[in-house]
């Protein structure tokens, strides 16, 4: 009887290092997987919010210094937008554009009243007033064949492609080629590059007074005097995106007001239209695009509209805005709030901590040079305080205009604990 030999053993695989476990997808995070188009890299889950604070899904208790991106004036849950959207709601929610409403003339007004002589455009979002200004350029200029619209490299208008085409930012731009034509960029801050771009096409200029998403860069007072000056010289409008930097943010109605304040003669600057949008509803979606008085009637009738814009609901929400603005004094409190995290922030800057503090009232950008602000901003958040990351290497903070000192202080204790 045979006997088979043995079968040869194999060597035992050296050891591997355990797999780390992917964390356990939430039910909610589950469906955003499964049914969200994933244009976002998202972090917390949050399930309610009453002033400054938020609250995520396992209880945990944040600070709120990202307003939603500088949407959320007045924090969450206040108690007069609340009453406003219950009332409103048990009123009027939505009437097209076919019809007036009460509302939307009320607020028209009281945006005429804080800009200037003019008429406003109302529709939902930053991006579209935008598309407003340069819809609005476009038809200007059409008689006169003039089309071009010369912007900043650095800055922001928005996702649709007119206004990511407008902006100055390679890298949202990716893959949505062939973009619209007509649009020039140009060194921010830089008149002599302005005035060498114009051509017999250019119709316009539009900017930002602090390029929010690029980094918290300021206008300087120079600038704008002399870009409005140069606009008037070649009969070029002057388009405002004032989507991020206005509604009060800096401490004065525009951002432009702010940084000519102590400027002679700088009550008088003045652009041919601009885009508003974010603050001015508080959290609920909203845009506008005020139009100085010899331009307010050139989209005329059938030449542009929105379906939602300007709704009974988002006007009464907005004028209530106005209203606690006022009552409570927050332009002041804005620009005092703003001062003081600055001075806090600049002791970090002293101390080495961080590199440079830049903006105005409750638009200022920390900047960090050894580590990628997505990277700071996400151990920020852990610690307790949420703020939005910017383009060259900033974190942005975005407050309520009534947050309060306590709180700037809260978070100035979480920045220089976590930094």
């Amino acid at each position: 009887m045979s006997v088979e030999a043995p079968l040869p053993v194999k060597p035992s695989p050296a050891p591997q290092p355990a797999a780390a476990e992917a964390p356990v997808r939430t039910e909610i995070e589950s469906l955003y997987d499964k049914y969200v188009v994933p244009t976002v890299n998202r972090g917390l889950t949050l399930v309610r919010g009453r002033g400054r604070q938020v609250w995520d899904d396992q209880g945990r208790k944040y600070l709120d210094l990202g307003g939603g991106i500088a949407v959320n004036s007045l924090g969450h849950a206040h108690p007069a937008i609340r009453e406003t959207l219950t009332k409103q709601a048990d009123v009027l929610i939505h009437s097209c554009n076919l019809y007036y409403n009460e509302w939307q003339g009320r607020l028209a007004q009281r945006i005429v009243e804080l800009t200037g002589p003019g008429k406003v455009y109302f529709c939902n979002s930053g991006a579209e007033a935008n598309e407003a200004l340069i819809k609005l350029a476009r038809k200007f200029g059409h008689e006169s064949g003039r089309f071009e619209i010369i912007t900043a490299t650095n800055s922001f208008h928005g996702r649709t492609l007119a206004t990511l085409t407008a902006t100055g930012q390679e890298k949202i731009k990716q893959g949505f080629s062939p973009l619209l034509p007509g649009f020039v960029h140009v060194p921010f801050n830089h008149l002599a590059a302005v005035e060498a771009a114009i051509t017999p096409k250019t119709i316009a200029v539009q900017i930002e007074g602090i390029q929010g998403e690029g980094g918290v860069f300021t206008a300087t007072p120079e600038y704008l005097p002399g870009l409005r000056a140069l606009t008037q010289k070649h009969n070029l409008l002057l388009l405002w995106d004032g989507v991020q930097d206005g509604y009060f943010r800096t401490g004065r109605w525009q951002c432009y007001e702010r940084i000519l304040q102590e400027v002679p003669g700088g009550e008088s600057f003045q652009p041919d239209a601009i885009a508003m949008a974010k603050s001015l509803g508080a959290g609920y979606p909203m845009g506008a695009m005020w139009v100085r008085e010899p331009y307010q009637n050139v989209l005329g009738p059938g030449s542009h509209g929105t379906t939602y814009g300007g709704s009974p609901m988002a006007c009464a929400v907005a004028l209530t805005v106005l209203d606690v603005v006022e009552k409570e004094k927050l332009m002041a409190n804005i620009s005092a709030r703003g001062e003081q995290l600055k001075q806090g922030l600049q002791k970090l800057v002293t101390a080495g901590r961080i590199k440079e503090v830049r903006g105005y009232g409750g638009l200022v950008g920390m900047v960090i040079e050894k580590e990628e602000p997505g990277s700071v901003v996400s151990r920020l958040t852990k610690a307790g305080l949420i703020l939005i990351p910017a383009a060259n290497h900033t974190i942005r903070f975005l407050p309520p205009l009534n947050v309060t000192a306590e709180e700037i202080a809260e978070a100035l204790r979480i920045v220089e604990e976590t930094i």
